[in-house]
């Protein structure tokens, strides 16, 4: 499945860039150790400068991309809100029809819901991700076409002028949210940030190279905090994907309320 194939390559990455870490910090501690052998205390002269510009950065990056995922999610989150607000909204300007023309559009209502459910619920497969299923499309057009239909008769005309925006915003609502999908930082952001993240690294291990040993939980917890920080960042970005899924209750109560 296209989830747990995300996880294991996200999970990958994040592995990738602990060890490269603790690679850069080793490497760091070893030319840190050189240097002073070499030129003894004027070895460390200016390195407390120069780390502070470089975890400034990193602190930076870290910042700038999870703001942005954290503020994308909540955008994704609202989109949905606002979809189920408008399916609803549309639902009841189906009451503006006349009876005998309303059961065709409701009918045809349902089967979108259905097909949007489904959709956003099991996005398992990679081109369902940047395009509309066959099956949205399908029941998409045919809803419109029935609503166009009934609204254009002498007896549904009191409707059109409520009913069609009602659908059309729901339309353009779930355009909306596909766009979104595609709405991520570009490649050289997360390059950047992998790089600070092993300048820093290497600069924090040039920094502990005056111990007598290794201090392990140091080590480990700057790397694990930056990875960790990446990783979570990363579910954020693709919510359709990772653990930290955009939740569809607004979508699966509205259809439960229209049976």
């Amino acid at each position: 499945m296209l989830h747990v194939l995300f996880e294991l390559i996200s999970l990958g990455v994040v592995g990738v860039l602990f060890l490269g870490m603790l690679l850069f910090l080793e490497l760091g501690r070893r030319i840190g150790l050189r240097q002073v052998a070499m030129r003894g205390k004027e070895a460390r002269v200016g390195v407390g400068i120069v780390d502070s510009a470089v975890y400034g950065l990193l602190a930076l990056l870290i910042g700038f991309t999870f703001s942005g995922a954290a503020s994308r999610f909540d955008h994704r989150r609202e989109i949905i809100a606002q979809e189920a607000n408008a399916a609803s909204t549309a639902w009841l300007r189906i009451d503006l029809l006349p009876a005998e023309l309303q059961p065709p559009v409701r009918a045809a209502f349902r089967r979108y819901l259905d097909a949007l459910i489904a959709w956003y619920s099991a996005s398992n497969e990679s081109e369902h991700l940047r395009s509309q299923p066959q099956s949205v499309t399908v029941a998409g057009r045919e809803l419109w076409s029935v609503t166009v239909s009934s609204c254009l008769t002498p007896s549904g005309e009191r409707a059109r002028i409520l009913l069609l925006p009602s659908m059309n915003e729901l339309f353009d609502l779930v355009d909306t949210e596909l766009a979104a999908r595609r709405n991520h930082p570009p490649t050289v952001i997360w390059l950047m940030l992998a790089i600070t993240a092993l300048a820093a690294a290497l600069f924090v291990g040039y920094g502990i190279s005056s111990g007598p040993t290794r201090n392990w939980i140091y080590i480990i917890g700057f790397s694990a905090s930056v990875s960790i920080a990446t990783y979570v960042i990363v579910e954020l970005e693709f919510p359709r994907l990772g653990f930290s899924r955009v939740q569809n209750s607004a979508l699966i109560a509205l259809r439960e309320a229209v049976n």
